[in-house]
């Protein structure tokens, strides 16, 4: 149902404005998004982006309990924006069960690579020393977000002959749960990438994608090298260099999140 806004500025009581509450809580995940972006998740409070998004305290808590909450939000709107993306795979009727596959972790990666700003001011937070509850609930929600298309793509091929599979659910857990177990390693490539080590970053990762391309392989019944999980070299280069970047664009960034 509608809301009301009574927010205060200077102790100011502003006009009312009634919003109905889905679009006053992307209103208030857009300002928590750009404020964690530009002040960092620490420096930001909740009176910040209650003063940013012009609401009440009512307001806010109406939808959000904790700051936690809003990162776990941003969260599930990054896994969103991907998996909107990713959904073009199944209007492509000419694609096989392993090309929409193939497909699916392609766009996935194109949507990292245009992300790259927002994802480690995400992840900068979450692999911090003492938020690893807040780091597996935002797994948690991300999972819960990217689980049902990835149980469909592989359900499909399943049934089509593709893949063999005999519970597309399981296999779309242990697709997810073998990326997140990558987890040290990338953060320990992360840090190398930091120094200027971008080259042997990006060998450390290469070679782990690989390896999980060959179980997946296994996994679905397909043959050695099918899966293309990894880009190219050159890409993940980029990818590591964008990420070492201290130039982030919070505008841009919100543009992106406020028109998908």
């Amino acid at each position: 149902m509608p809301e009301e806004s009574q927010a205060t500025s200077t102790g100011r009581a502003r006009p009312r404005i009634v919003k109905p509450a889905e679009v006053r809580r992307a209103e208030l995940i857009d300002c928590a998004q750009r404020l964690f972006l530009e002040r960092g998740y620490e420096r930001t409070t909740i009176n910040d982006v209650i003063e940013a998004a012009g609401v009440s305290k009512g307001a806010f808590y109406h939808h959000f309990e904790a700051k936690e909450d809003l990162l776990e939000a941003i969260a599930a709107r990054f896994a969103d924006q991907a998996l909107a993306r990713a959904e073009a795979v199944f209007a492509e009727p000419a694609l096989d069960a392993l090309q929409r596959l193939n497909s699916w972790m392609a766009i996935s990666r194109d949507w990292k690579a245009e992300n790259i700003s927002g994802l480690r001011a995400l992840f900068t937070v979450l692999l911090a020393p003492g938020n690893a509850l807040l780091y597996h609930r935002i797994v948690g929600a991300v999972f819960a977000a990217m689980s049902p298309t990835l149980v469909r793509l592989i359900g499909e091929g399943a049934r089509a002959g593709s893949f063999e599979v005999d519970d597309a659910g399981l296999a779309a857990d242990m697709l997810l749960w073998l990326g997140e177990n990558r987890r040290s390693l990338v953060v320990e490539a992360l840090a190398l990438a930091e120094t200027g080590e971008v080259a042997a970053a990006a060998d450390r990762i290469m070679r782990r994608l690989r390896a999980e391309e060959a179980m997946i392989g296994r996994v679905l019944g397909l043959t050695p090298g099918a899966v293309r999980l990894a880009g190219s070299d050159e890409d993940l280069r980029a990818l590591l260099t964008a990420w070492t970047s201290r130039t982030w664009d919070a505008s841009a960034l919100q543009s992106r999140s406020s028109t998908a």
